[in-house]
């Protein structure tokens, strides 16, 4: 096999509802290594973006979970005429001309793989249509239907692009980390992180906790601390996976049932996190951290404390913060990886991730 050039977009928009990241990346694959399943793949951020929300979008995605089905239909339509006038935007603005595939991830509204179901809106067939360019997207449903989480889908761009570091760490509106453990990748979500934090920076009147400002300045509440990890999901093993549902159901209340400042809460849910975030890394490892949680350097620090309050002496967990770019843009990244593994058929939802009956190459493809 000669090496085969992609153009592709990736776009993404994470539970945290900071906007859409758009990403034209140039995506190389070359000859695989004799002995491994995939080609070598190289991966360049070419020009990337994150598109606000409005606040009427965020105020509507917000809510979303709580639809009816009919209203379900009819943001699902909304939201994707919404998101292809995203990205025509962002192909206009950067004179993107050569494009082999849009590889969009849509948004999660629902998610609940216990049950058989996952809803991304913003994949309708007519993305493409809105978009005049090949549509991969869609990837959760698939592996749902084979029995699988849908979730996390970031680990095997995690194997194949970052690989050289033990593991990987994602911190957006939700924690989740990946790993190779005898040449397996295994990966799962943690914990919730933006999803709270930024629910309650809100209520403090800013749109996230700048480095962890209000976390550092507020108390722990003990109480409240042992009550939430305590919850039962932190001792269920992998693969398994989180939705914003559980974060109604079982985070919030629990939260609201004591009498806590929010900036208590922040300091407390913080605390929660790097507990949680710290027993996942065994000794001496290395660990790649994106996603905007990356920016919260008190978190990093709590992290990091937990970790050596519960290690041997001596025990080192180096946490890799890379440059901005890939920070925010590391999952826009890689969906356009995904997209090209599906393209090629290529398998891009591992069942050792997610629970799936077997690997498989998920995606919807549209054709303009």
């Amino acid at each position: 096999m000669e090496q085969k050039n992609y153009n592709v977009i990736g776009v993404m928009s994470g539970t945290s509802l900071d906007g859409i990241d758009c990403a034209l990346i140039k995506i190389s694959m070359s000859p695989q290594i004799s002995g491994e399943a995939y080609p070598v793949f190289d991966a360049q951020i070419i020009n990337a973006e994150t598109i606000a929300y409005t606040d009427l979008w965020e105020s509507k995605l917000r809510t979303a979970h709580t639809l009816s089905r009919d209203e379900l239909t009819a943001i699902n339509k909304s939201y994707t005429q919404y998101l292809a006038q995203v990205i025509n935007a962002f192909i206009a603005q950067h004179h993107i001309k050569d494009i082999d595939a849009i590889c969009s991830h849509g948004h999660t509204i629902l998610h609940q793989p216990q049950d058989g179901f996952t809803l991304q809106i913003g994949n309708l067939p007519e993305l493409a249509q809105l978009l005049s360019h090949k549509v991969v997207c869609d990837f959760r449903v698939q592996d749902v239907a084979l029995g699988g989480q849908g979730a996390p889908l970031v680990p095997i761009g995690d194997k194949l692009l970052f690989g050289t570091y033990d593991y990987c760490l994602n911190l957006g509106g939700f924690a989740n980390v990946s790993t190779d453990e005898n040449g397996v990748r295994l990966a799962y979500d943690i914990c919730p992180v933006n999803v709270v934090l930024n629910t309650y920076a809100h209520k403090l009147g800013k749109p996230y906790d700048d480095e962890g400002a209000f976390a550092k300045a507020g108390t722990v509440h003990a109480p409240l601390l042992k009550e939430l990890n305590s919850l039962p999901y932190y001792g269920s093993p992998a693969p398994k996976s989180l939705g914003i549902e559980w974060v109604h159901e079982q985070v919030f209340p629990i939260i609201e049932s004591y009498k806590v400042s929010d900036i208590d809460v922040l300091a407390t849910f913080t605390e929660h996190i790097a507990v949680q975030i710290a027993t996942q890394f065994k000794e001496n490892t290395s660990v790649l951290v994106a996603g905007g949680g990356a920016y919260n350097s008190y978190l990093l620090g709590r992290v990091q404390a937990q970790y050596k309050a519960n290690r041997v002496k001596g025990a080192v967990l180096n946490l890799v913060v890379p440059d901005a770019q890939l920070i925010e843009f590391k999952e826009a990244l890689v969906f356009g990886l995904l997209g090209v593994l599906r393209l090629e058929g290529l398998p891009n939802c591992l069942a050792s991730v997610t629970g799936a009956s077997q690997d498989h190459s998920s995606g919807m493809l549209y054709d303009s």
